[in-house]
């Protein structure tokens, strides 16, 4: 049975199936246990206490989107501007509620603040997910997320590509289409979020190797779980030869090899009416020459 003020989503995705849902959770069960790589979600648990200490005000209620693990809902807990956290874990989890990102077990209008890290890039349903998130907010309520985009390990889908196509004459998908930024704040407008804001912060980590890169994305859970992935094993030969390239085209004189990560920040507020709303077209009171204190030049035609 549901907790109290929860509900469950049963509704069919019309989404088509890009991520093996299960498969991800499983890869990051063995993550997490067998130690997880913090590096990147610790930079935007970071971030995410700058940005939230810039929003002047505190939240009843908080709720942790899926963010890998409980490090987001200890930041709240930390900040001093919420006075509830709920937790929902993409795994089993003292303390939290266990549930998919796709589909929140919660009532309309049950939270003041939702945040998310490095979850929502691996989700069918963007679109509804965030229609869900929006639901889910008191009105004047805050959603603030990080995920993953569009130039994420850009050097290694080049690599995997050219390696494939000399060797086995094809290229399978192996990294994940991320999101672009351009696209975001027109999803925010159509799940019904005001005032979207939208940007990017572009990590550049340096490894030993490629291969020191792979153990890293082992270590996130971040390996290939599209669905229509290859089913075989990769080739050593693939493998490889993916790894030369990637040294050849990207390396630094010092020999060590770059990795690109795009961490997309994106928000949106709860529609309220006490929120700022644009001028309508021909409302202005003022002149723009008067408000700049110049005399005004009309243009003529030649």
């Amino acid at each position: 049975m549901a907790e109290p003020g929860l509900r469950t989503i049963s509704s069919e995705m019309s989404a088509p199936l890009v991520f093996d849902r299960p498969l991800i959770r499983r890869r990051l069960a063995r993550a997490l246990g067998q130690g997880y790589a913090e590096f990147l979600l610790g930079r935007a648990v970071e971030d995410l206490e700058d940005r939230l200490g810039a929003v002047l005000r505190t939240f009843g209620s908080a709720l942790d989107l899926g963010t890998p693990r409980p490090a987001a809902a200890e930041a709240l807990r930390r900040s001093g501007q919420v006075t509830a956290v709920t937790r929902l874990s993409p795994l089993p989890e003292r303390g939290a509620i266990a549930g998919d990102e796709e589909r929140l077990p919660f009532a309309g209008e049950t939270f003041d603040l939702v945040v998310s890290l490095l979850a929502l890039q691996a989700v069918n349903d963007l679109p509804g997910t965030l229609i869900q998130v929006r639901r889910a907010l008191k009105q004047d309520g805050l959603f603030l997320a990080a995920l993953l985009g569009g130039a994420t390990l850009t050097e290694l889908r080049q690599s995997f590509a050219q390696a494939e196509a000399e060797l086995e004459g094809g290229i399978s998908p192996r990294v994940a289409p991320f999101v672009d930024v351009r696209d975001l704040g027109g999803l925010l407008q159509r799940a019904g979020f005001a005032l979207p804001v939208t940007d990017t912060d572009l990590v550049r980590v340096r490894y030993a190797s490629p291969f020191d890169l792979m153990r890293d994305l082992r270590g996130m859970g971040l390996t290939n779980a599209l669905s229509d992935r290859r089913r075989i094993p990769l080739r050593r030969r693939t493998l490889l030869r993916a790894a030369a390239i990637y040294a050849e085209r990207f390396g630094d004189p010092d020999g060590r090899v770059p990795a690109t990560f795009e961490i997309l920040w994106l928000s949106g507020w709860a529609p309220h009416e006490s929120q700022q709303k644009p001028l309508q077209p021909g409302s202005a009171r003022m002149r723009l020459a008067d408000a700049l204190g110049v005399p005004e030049n009309p243009r003529s035609d030649p």
